[in-house]
């Protein structure tokens, strides 16, 4: 379990930039990231009540739904979905809320929930949102555009660093968006 690729944007659009390395400070998120913050950054999020404390900080997403995304024919890459920590080799979408994600030397994120796959997905790449939504046989949507979390314990995080997962005390709680 590592990380693949790190990535910030100082200001608002939807894709972010690939870093040679981020840094994770404790309570707000990365440094230099439009959406780090104590208290909501996400436009629409602002718009509702700018007090509402921040948790989504981090966005992380599966190298291996980028593989999938693009056998299916999207042409996308680390960092095109918004994210700043793209994963490999962890199934995040099975972690629970309260996991900790120890990142690197230092840094240490908790996990708070899904990110809903919204509109902005298909102004990228029409089609997107549809193809990180699935139904299990029982109908229950899976949301696997990937999940957010805030910064417990800062720290320099760069490509090629290991994850090493915490889980929380049982009993375990689901992935819901936030």
């Amino acid at each position: 379990m590592q990380i693949a690729a790190v990535h910030a944007r100082p200001e608002y659009g939807f894709s972010k930039i690939t870093r040679d390395h981020i840094r994770l400070i404790e309570g707000l998120g990365v440094e230099g990231d439009v959406h780090a913050g104590a208290t909501v950054k996400h436009r629409s999020r602002m718009r509702r009540d700018p007090t509402v404390p921040n948790l989504r900080q981090v966005h992380l997403i599966h190298a291996e739904l980028i593989a999938e995304l693009q056998a299916k024919g999207f042409d996308v890459k680390p960092g095109d979905m918004g994210e700043n920590i793209t994963t490999a080799g962890l199934a995040i979408l099975d972690l629970p809320r309260g996991a900790r994600l120890h990142l690197g030397e230092s840094a240490i994120i908790e996990v708070t929930g899904l990110r809903n796959p919204c509109s902005q997905l298909n102004d990228f790449l029409p089609g997107l949102t549809e193809a990180v939504l699935e139904r299990k046989a029982d109908g229950t949507l899976i949301r696997k555009a990937g999940i957010m979390s805030v910064v417990r314990a800062g720290g320099i995080v760069r490509p090629g660093d290991t994850i090493r997962v915490e889980m929380p005390a049982a009993p375990h709680e689901a992935l819901a968006p936030v």
